[in-house]
């Protein structure tokens, strides 16, 4: 989300709020201590939108999440050490994520950091996690600046908006043929940072842009702005947003009788989706960051085990959660043997996190890069030709 205070401003006001923690975590610590069969403590925290428009998303990361630590307790039991998942509701909201971060910090039972969904939340709560040395891994940041500010504790597993963007803008000219396209964003750090890519990408192509309108979290009416693309008479239009705003962006246009294909990013990358624009959806692409896991054995299994264990099907960033988290305790296991099976350092833990390489996940390979980018992440283009989900694979392009 795009930031209205400053960094300062929201960890003042993260911190008169009382620090409030997510989903009923302990917020003071005294650190690992041994339980009495003698074994230690290791939290691993997710941040992510458990309530609100972006809650499908948030959850299925938790529930990722989960489903990794869950299948890794027994190993860790082995080397003395009981693993805990706390998972902290951000509420795709700044204020919240900083003051969650906040609380995170100074439980020092928590090693490391599963998170965010929203990039504008994981900007500033990353700045929090750094001053605490505490490694946080996202499994769906795009925003350029998440990992363009040095920070040593910051790293994620997918593309970023400067290749997500230009790879969409692509598609859409040159596959797709639009010579006039429109753009909508939400003035969010995620959904501005995705149209502005969009955009340059598209006028390098060739591309006329006729518009770039904003609009706000939570709007309902988009009659303003699809009344603007009517009279413009767009060959195509791009949504950067999330799916609650571009499902019903979608639905009011076709009611409106525009026809032309919709395209998006990424956070339009949900069942909700569907279920908001019903029929509408059809003749509308998305470019994601998340890849299909139908497309691998590992991410057949990963399906499989995850329906058995939450009786749901998995949307497109379970399994980041769950590579997200794997990544964090394959670094958290290299960081103990490191240091003779003892409990490492926060530090310790960051340290190994970057240091990954070649990691293999149910979907994803990992290697992350001096920033904290990953190497081996793709973008992936999907069309919905009908009403359901997943949508259709089309293609993908390495970042």
């Amino acid at each position: 989300m795009k930031l209205k205070k400053s960094l300062s401003v929201l960890l003042t006001g993260a911190l008169s709020i009382g620090l409030l923690a997510g989903c009923g975590a302990k917020s003071e610590s005294t650190g690992n201590e041994a339980k009495t069969d003698g074994t230690k403590v290791i939290k691993i925290a997710t941040q992510s939108p458990l309530s609100g428009g972006s809650a499908t998303l948030g959850e299925a990361i938790k529930l990722g999440a989960q489903l990794a630590l869950d299948e890794q307790k027994s190993k860790f039991k082995e080397m003395g050490y009981d693993l805990q998942l706390v998972p902290y509701d951000d509420q795709a909201d700044p204020k919240k994520g900083v003051a969650n971060a906040q609380s995170i910090g100074s439980d020092k039972d928590v090693l490391a950091v599963v998170g965010h969904f929203n990039s504008g939340v994981a900007i500033p709560s990353s700045e929090v996690y750094e001053k605490y040395s505490i490694a946080m891994v996202s499994p769906a940041n795009t925003a350029v600046e998440v990992t363009e500010r040095g920070l040593k504790t910051v790293n994620r597993i997918v593309a970023r908006d400067d290749s997500q963007g230009p790879a969409g803008a692509d598609y859409a000219v040159k596959t797709l043929g639009a010579k006039k396209i429109f753009i909508i964003q939400d003035k969010t750090a995620y959904g501005s940072g995705l149209a502005e890519a969009f955009k340059k990408g598209a006028e390098e192509a060739g591309a006329e842009i006729l518009g770039f309108e904003g609009i706000t979290i939570g709007e309902k009416d988009f009659n303003g702005v699809l009344n603007q693309i009517l009279s413009k008479k767009p060959d195509l239009v791009y949504v950067g947003g999330m799916y609650a705003e571009g499902g019903l962006i979608i639905k009011q246009a076709r009611e409106k009788g525009i026809d032309i294909p919709f395209m998006g990013g990424d956070g339009m990358d949900s069942s909700t989706l569907v279920e908001i624009a019903g029929d509408s959806v059809k003749n509308t692409y998305i470019t994601s960051v998340a890849g299909d896991s139908t497309k691998t054995q590992t991410g057949k299994k990963f399906i499989e085990n995850y329906k058995k264990e939450f009786n749901k099907n998995p949307e497109s960033y379970s399994v980041y959660g769950y590579d997200c988290m794997g990544v964090v305790l394959k670094g958290l296991e290299d960081a103990i043997k490191a240091n003779d099976n003892k409990l490492p350092t926060r530090e310790k833990v960051a340290e190994a996190v970057r240091g990954l390489k070649d990691f293999q996940g149910a979907l994803t390979k990992v290697s992350f890069d001096e920033k904290g980018d990953n190497e081996f992440a793709k973008v992936f283009i999907y069309e919905f030709t009908d009403a359901k989900y997943p949508p259709q694979f089309e293609g993908e392009v390495s970042k």
